[in-house]
């Protein structure tokens, strides 16, 4: 990668602002559009005009709210199409969580795409960030404490080996429940009670928090009316998560569904995690 890069930063949260911010303390030409509450002034440009010199644009996490940009901290409503009809062809454009209709627009513009947030480095990175503010919701939600409570991790990938090992050094008896043999093999090795994911119904009903993992049903009504009273449950899982609301809600069951934990409680850490990310693709790319 070239050390003085052209880059714009266009739309997204506090964790663009860390982007810009660190891309510029990196020495790079910095430029940000629709990032007008709590941006750095000295890189916020009038307009789009110049995005179609830079290097690399850079589209917030995830990149669209419906067919418009995503663009929490500006006033300004831009259709993405906007956007993307100011780049140049074959110009490099990183997004976070490109939906289908990012992925032919950019393709019928002859952009160069890069999903930032299907990078296996960020998963991982991300997993930190997201088990603390997992925790931070137990913490504030729970009327007893982590430490001596009964645990359950659903799901055991990258995320779940952090929220396990995290929940048991602050003192929870931890299981965790996978379907995958190898998973479940691991899980003992490090002396974590298990449960399989896909028979749970019946096996509930000691734990005071369930944290769920899996971006697939794995909570539904039977599970969730087997948890004892007050058993908290925490859904990581992106959508359409794993439990079922409905149900929990006519059970009395108190869930959160936490969405985007890394950009609400560790805003600066996430940022420079996609900066991270970006400068891989870019070495991948050879620019």
């Amino acid at each position: 990668m070239r050390q003085r890069l052209n880059f714009w930063v266009i739309g997204g949260d506090p964790r663009q602002m860390t982007l810009a911010r660190s891309l510029a303390e990196d020495g790079h030409t910095v430029h940000t559009y629709a990032l007008d509450r709590g941006g750095e002034p000295s890189l916020a440009a009038d307009g789009l005009a110049g995005a179609a010199v830079a290097d690399c644009v850079v589209l917030p996490l995830p990149a669209a709210d419906g067919e418009n940009l995503n663009a929490p901290l500006s006033s300004l409503r831009l259709p993405l199409a906007q956007v993307l009809d100011t780049l140049r062809p074959g110009q490099l454009l990183c997004a976070g969580m490109a939906d289908a209709r990012l992925v032919q627009a950019a393709e019928a513009r002859g952009l160069t795409l890069r999903d930032y947030f299907a990078r296996e480095e960020l998963a991982v990175a991300n997993a930190v960030p997201t088990s603390e503010g997992a925790i931070q919701i137990a913490m504030e939600e729970l009327p007893i404490t982590l430490h001596g409570s009964k645990a359950l991790v659903v799901g055991y990938g990258r995320l779940g080996h952090v929220l396990a090992r995290q929940l048991r050094g602050l003192g929870a008896a931890v299981s965790v429940a996978a379907r995958n043999y190898t998973d479940l093999a691991w899980a003992q090795v490090w002396s974590y009670g298990v449960e399989r994911s896909d028979q749970l119904s019946g096996w509930l009903c000691g734990y005071d928090l369930v944290i769920n993992t899996v971006p697939a049903p794995v909570l539904g009504r039977a599970e969730l009316a087997d948890l004892k009273p007050g058993c908290l449950v925490i859904d990581l899982a992106s959508k359409p998560g794993g439990v079922d609301f409905t149900a929990a809600a006519e059970l009395g069951v108190k869930v959160i569904w936490a969405l985007s934990l890394p950009g609400k409680t560790a805003p600066v850490t996430a940022g420079l995690a996609i900066k991270n990310t970006i400068y891989n693709i870019l070495t991948e790319l050879g620019v």
